[in-house]
């Protein structure tokens, strides 16, 4: 009877997914239907006979994520909790409380309160640790806080939360959030529009023709476009902003797949707001995707200038599928080429080396591709821009800094040390420096560079092989010699350590609208962008006009 159950469940799925991916699928029939057996036998086994009580929503959770983990970073399992997340992020609308919270040791933090939302409203600032929400602990709670944090509008949510060692209260009243794609738009001179780009939500390409058609109307001949640190998003909505700037029917980006369905030609389909516009497009190393799409494209049709750094690299196209009981799966199911017929992609993860880390593309196998007017672009490694900025790229020790958030928690302290600057801007000195330098020897920062994790990993072998205590002295030499080096590092990055600590501190006293305020006249990239727009000889040799 079980058997015939069993029979009457799964093989009515295996046929629905035999249905969708055809042929490929057909040949693995057999072994696909066996694992599944092979699985969902060990799965009920397990649940029934374990020793203590398991949870098998969350073993299923954790199971299903560590299997899809090994094809790419990119195919994932969303549960009823992830989907309405996912869908936060493709939308940029949701009910909350306006703020950016991050979860660090099982701490949660204020990261970024958004101006005018309902944290800032109650007072919250970036720093401030949130301890408790209604009668919930987080010491005690492992679920993710953010969905303690969102409800119906107007829901009241009391919060306790710690600054600067002190325990404080808030009640925060949920309100509608809307995350723009565009969060800042304005003038760095007369004649010379700037927008910031900082992701691709459903929202992306009609906030960036409301900025672009607003610019023009106060003056601007000449447009930047800012795709720093934009992860992506939606593949139509980086189809539609190139539409802003080219022809309808100019193809933009093909998908190829092994199956024939995936296979898409996305070409523009509307009336362009400026075809002659000047244009530059700023990347760094984390800009992907969609604004990949959006830079190669436009870099391959001549139609703008590409300043900053090697792009990311991620030339994979994700679809997201609805699963039983309100879950989703986001599979990879094609990779995207350019106008030019290049593939941006930087690491194969069908090849790994011997620690299983996916292999990135080595330069010298970096395939030749010509833009219209025959400029040579290459695929393999991200978009390179036309003209490279030092500027852009982020020191090994900056990294550091950030991922342990050194820059954010030195930022807080100095917050709270000068409280009343208001729209002025923070000037560093030297002493400020000195200052922070001694701030990360006091909270014993640990810059765990690679050379730092390698030594930490031979000590704890060490231990276990019991021979610490006979290499103890070379350990504590090399270690000794990590720290000056590090030491030698931060001075020798000092200007970019500083630029960084400037921004964070800008943010909290005049939130991310006064940085990019200050970007327009003070950031060297965009300043650099401005002048070669200004630069008509040098901006029309470079697209071969």
């Amino acid at each position: 009877m079980l058997q015939s159950i069993k029979k009457r469940y799964i093989l009515p799925a295996i046929a629905g997914g035999f249905l969708f991916v055809g042929a490929s699928f057909k040949d693995d029939f057999f072994e696909i239907a066996k694992q599944i057996e092979i699985f969902t036998t060990l799965f009920k086994t397990v649940n029934m006979n374990y020793v203590d009580q398991t949870n098998p929503g969350q073993l299923m959770d954790k199971g299903i994520k560590s299997m899809l983990a090994e094809l790419d970073p990119y195919t994932n399992y969303f549960n009823e909790a992830d989907v309405v997340r996912f869908k936060i992020n493709n939308t940029g609308e949701y009910t909350g409380i306006g703020a950016m919270i991050t979860r660090k040791d099982g701490k949660t933090f204020i990261r970024e309160p958004y101006k005018g939302y309902p944290a800032d409203k109650a007072g919250l600032k970036a720093g401030d640790e949130i301890v408790q929400i209604n009668d919930v602990l987080l010491t005690e709670f492992k679920e993710d806080v953010s969905q303690l944090l969102k409800g119906a509008k107007n829901t009241k949510i009391d919060v306790k939360y710690k600054r600067n060692g002190e325990l404080k209260t808030a009640q925060i009243i949920l309100d509608e959030v809307d995350v723009k794609a565009v969060p800042y738009f304005g003038m760095t001179d007369a004649k010379t529009g700037y927008i910031v780009l900082s992701q691709f939500n459903a929202k992306a390409s009609s906030e960036t023709r409301e900025a672009l058609e607003k610019l023009k109307d106060q003056g601007a001949t000449q447009i930047i476009l800012d795709l720093r640190g934009n992860p992506g998003g939606l593949l139509h909505e980086a189809v539609n902003i190139c539409n802003l700037f080219v022809p309808a029917n100019e193809v933009i980006v093909t998908t190829k797949s092994k199956i024939e369905k995936h296979n898409n030609v996305y070409k523009t389909s509307k009336q362009p707001v400026d075809l002659e516009i000047p244009l530059a497009i700023i990347v760094d190393g984390k800009s992907a995707s969609a604004s990949e799409i959006v830079s190669g494209a436009l870099q391959d049709l001549d139609r703008a200038v590409v300043l900053g750094s090697r792009s990311f690299g991620k030339g994979l196209v994700q679809r997201p599928i609805d699963l039983t009981y309100g879950t989703q799966v986001k599979v990879t199911i094609s990779r995207y080429y350019t106008p030019s017929g290049r593939c941006i992609q930087a690491l194969d993860y069908s090849k790994r080396d011997a620690n299983g880390k996916a292999i990135k593309t080595d330069a010298k196998n970096f395939n030749a591709f010509k833009t219209r007017k025959g400029r040579t672009v290459y695929d393999g490694g991200g978009i390179q821009p036309d003209i490279e900025l030092e500027d852009t790229k982020t020191s090994t020790i900056a990294e550091a800094l950030q991922r342990g958030d050194a820059i954010f928690n030195y930022a807080t302290q100095y917050y709270y040390k000068k409280p009343n600057l208001g729209t002025a801007i923070p000037t560093l000195t030297e002493a400020d420096f000195v200052d922070f330098k001694n701030f990360l020897k006091t909270q014993k920062f640990s810059f765990d560079t690679k050379t730092e994790l390698a030594l930490k990993e031979v000590l704890e072998q060490a231990k276990k092989e019991k021979i610490d205590a006979n290499i103890k002295l070379q350990y504590e030499a090399l270690q000794s010699a990590l720290q000056k080096s590090d030491e030698i590092e931060l001075d020798k990055n000092k200007s970019e350590i500083i630029h960084l600590l400037k921004d964070e501190l800008i943010k909290r006293y005049q939130y991310k609208e006064g940085l990019y305020e200050y970007y327009t006249k003070n950031n060297s990239v965009i300043k650099r962008a401005t002048q070669l727009l200004n630069t008509n000889g040098e901006y029309n040799k470079i697209l071969l006009k």
